[in-house]
């Protein structure tokens, strides 16, 4: 892949930002002028409250956000009717737990989450289970390889009314049989959400394919703007749940007494939408699309292996996670013996090298490794081999600039 993708990022050409390296993808990705543009465009020609003006610049308004809408769901192979825009896949994950599973979720039941989920697809079904009563049941990978065994599927039995699982793990980049999951899943009657905030901006995804029954993701992680988020659901699940928050638009009629929802997917957007997010977010996705997964996912193959290749040759740095390249996503956690992380990232960050440090989010899965902290690295297309090279230079030197003789 040519690194001619970085011309379309304007961070990388502010003063401020002359000679930045961007690790910290898995956090938040870097937008392209075309997002850019499309955001300011649209509060430039069609700024108006969607879905409720009857003049013509509220109509164009409306088109834009359903356009926006109809892309996400071709992006996904869904219906436009099941694609819900929220803030963020934090937001998706809650919608689901205080609607599906205040309404399913009984005394008794089990929810199964991986223990490598972000806390995002860990809390809402701990505030769910302790407030229904239920279980919360720990799926739990293998330390070295980072994979989930196939005994652990096995605690999906008779009992269990939810699985959550992340399509890719934003600690250690593996990507989880969710296909498998949904199906052992259903067999027992179970729904199957899948957080898919780290897996859509690497590789396409297809909600159908999986049958998963929820799929949630945030368009920061894939080139859109801040504060745009989206749960797909199947429709007929999100026509029998309850709203989740409730004010202008999601209604059909309102009494005294009480009130009537909107039709899907309105029932779910109270308020005043994001439109200018929306729009952000499609931009976004036709971009990524119009430079393909394919080679996406080579450019991260390769990134990726270049970079573990090069900090298997550094004393005292130890890759968390799989031996495998293409088993990271991207994605690269690392300790140094003797060196915390977030100093780690300190030192990096006077040499322009941005990553990330600390537990991740993931505090239960830090817990289970015996590595409360870590350093991460996390690479997207228009990271480049030099500053892969650049990276792996300076890290050789952090343990003496920490004071190491060796």
């Amino acid at each position: 892949m040519s690194n001619s993708y970085r011309k379309d990022f304007p961070i990388f050409d502010s003063s401020e930002n002359k000679g930045l390296i961007y690790f910290d993808n898995a956090a938040t990705t870097q937008r392209p002028k075309c997002v850019i543009d499309a955001v300011s465009d649209f509060y430039k020609k069609n700024n108006a409250n969607p879905l409720r003006g009857l003049y013509d610049l509220s109509g164009r308004a409306t088109e834009a956000y359903e356009s926006a809408r109809h892309t996400t769901a071709d992006f996904l192979n869904a219906k436009d009717c099941e694609i819900i825009f929220t803030r963020n896949a934090s937001e998706s994950l809650n919608l689901v737990a205080y609607t599906w599973g205040m309404e399913n979720v009984s005394s008794g039941d089990e929810i199964a989450v991986c223990i490598s989920e972000h806390h995002s697809n860990i809390l809402p079904w701990q505030m769910l289970s302790q407030a229904k009563g239920a279980k919360l049941v720990f799926m739990e990978c293998n330390p070295k390889t980072a994979e989930l065994p196939e005994t652990e599927l096995d605690k999906i039995n008779a009992r269990t009314k939810l699985v959550a699982v992340g399509h890719v793990s934003n600690v250690l980049g593996i990507t989880n049989p969710v296909k498998e999951i949904a199906s052992r899943a259903h067999a027992v009657g179970a729904v199957c959400v899948v957080d898919g905030a780290q897996a859509v901006p690497h590789f396409k995804v297809d909600v159908k394919d999986i049958d998963a029954d929820f799929y949630a993701f945030s368009g920061h992680k894939i080139c859109g703007p801040m504060g745009i988020g989206v749960l797909y659901g199947k429709k007929e699940l999100l026509e029998e749940m309850p709203p989740f928050l409730r004010g202008g638009e999601m209604i059909e009629y309102v009494t005294r007494e009480g009130a009537t929802w909107a039709e899907l997917p309105h029932k779910f957007e109270a308020g005043t939408v994001n439109a200018s997010g929306a729009v952000g977010l499609a931009s976004a996705l036709e971009y990524v699309q119009q430079i393909g997964f394919d080679e996406i996912v080579r450019h991260d193959n390769s990134l990726t292996s270049l970079l573990m290749e090069e900090m298997n040759r550094i004393p005292h740095v130890s890759v968390v996670g799989s031996e495998n390249p293409e088993k990271h996503c991207g994605i690269v956690t690392f300790t140094i013996d003797g060196v915390h992380p977030h100093d780690i990232a300190s030192v990096l960050d006077s040499e322009k090298i941005a990553i990330r440090a600390g537990h991740h989010c993931a505090q239960p899965l830090g817990a289970y490794l015996g590595l409360p902290a870590t350093a991460r690295a996390s690479l997207y297309f228009y990271n480049t081999e030099e500053e892969v090279r650049i990276f792996a230079e300076k890290l050789r030197n952090v343990r003496r600039w920490m004071g190491f003789k060796d």
